[in-house]
């Protein structure tokens, strides 16, 4: 008599578990907006840990309207942005295909691009030289060789369907970064016509973006991230299978059968041991709390926050939890699903007790 029904075990909405390309997430879309004004869609910033603050409820259908209520928060460090360059698109039967693109003075590069830079300027030479060019993991091709006027002005004439800016990260200005080199990321612009956003552009390149820039106090974001990694794992800890009997052969910690005979191979629904975290995943619809201009020890705990240290430059406060550990990099976005009723934000307190566990 076969066995009764039962639900499978895990979720298989986020296949293939696999590894991350990169310590930082990758934004794939941009919502769009019917915005006249010019700004940017998105930020970086690094997560140095988590405190509580109290706040007034202000949404008036809820049952604490008008109370005082305690929220676990995520500071995030958010340091100005480098914009390198601008880049248009345009649309193609295959999509999206890049139209062009304009690049800062070599002087106003910052100090962390130059390993990315140099590793792009070895390759480049390496293919001319007729050697196969090593494989690079995040580097850039070397334009930046100053603004080339020629390339605006064929920008210009293109009929571009989007217009993102080059930005890089300055981790230089941040003490809990465990790396120092630059992570460069496109920018995703709104509002306007694709002249005035090159327009826009041109007048920041080589300049500094800060958050303060992009977003306001009590605006949703999208945040992606990268997940704690947490190396090769069994099924048992990565899918949830149930331990067999003590009595069965061989195995315990594995699913009971691999599937059927007559299929020939082993399906991917099959609960398998494999990589467990360090997966992209996007947080929707985060509330920002509290955008702050630098301060010092204005929002550090005493002792600093674990495994990161002290915040020393603009943070913004994000409600709630947000992926990966400490020191890991975020990327931040517009809603790509904004919900339809915001309220104002009202906060009381912010703890900066000690995270030492004392």
């Amino acid at each position: 008599m076969a066995d009764k029904h039962r639900p499978r075990r895990g979720s298989m909405g986020f296949s293939p578990r696999k590894r991350a390309n990169r310590p930082y997430g990758t934004i794939t879309a941009w919502p769009s907006t019917e915005s006249d004004t010019i700004r940017v869609q998105g930020f970086a910033g690094w997560k140095a840990g988590m405190t509580h603050v109290l706040l007034r409820n202000l949404n008036p259908s809820s049952t604490s309207a008008g109370q005082e209520v305690r929220k676990a928060v995520t500071v995030v460090e958010t340091p100005p942005m480098k914009v390198l360059g601008v880049r248009g698109y345009i649309m193609d039967p295959y999509g999206l295909r890049t139209a062009g693109e304009v690049w800062c003075e070599p002087d106003d590069l910052p100090d962390g691009l130059t390993p990315r830079l140099a590793n792009a300027t070895k390759g480049e030479r390496d293919a001319s030289e007729g050697r196969k060019p090593a494989k690079r993991s995040g580097r850039i091709p070397n334009r930046a060789t100053g603004f080339n006027q020629a390339a605006f002005d064929s920008l210009l004439s293109h009929n571009l369907v989007e217009v993102r800016i080059i930005a890089a990260t300055q981790p230089r200005l941040v003490s809990g970064s465990p790396s120092k080199t630059s992570e460069i990321m496109e920018l995703n612009l709104i509002g306007g016509s694709s002249t005035e956003k090159l327009e826009w552009a041109k007048e920041r390149l080589g300049a500094e973006i800060t958050i303060e820039d992009v977003w306001e106090d009590g605006q949703e974001i999208d945040v992606i991230g990268i997940t704690k990694g947490k190396g090769f794992q069994g099924s048992v800890k990565r899918w949830g299978v149930k331990l067999l009997s003590h009595k069965n052969s061989k195995k315990r910690r594995q699913a009971g059968n691999l599937g059927d005979f007559g299929t020939g191979y082993v399906r991917s629904t099959v609960p398998q041991a494999g990589q467990m975290g360090y997966h992209q995943r996007t947080e929707l619809n985060k509330r920002l709390l509290r955008i702050s201009s630098p301060s010092t020890n204005e929002i550090t705990p005493a002792g600093g926050f674990l495994n990161y240290g002290e915040v020393k430059n603009s943070y913004v406060l994000v409600e709630g939890s947000l992926p990966g550990p400490s020191k890991r990099l975020l990327r931040l976005r517009d809603p790509i699903r904004p919900r339809k009723n915001a309220h104002p934000v009202d906060l009381t307190y912010v703890s900066t007790a000690s995270k030492q566990g004392v």
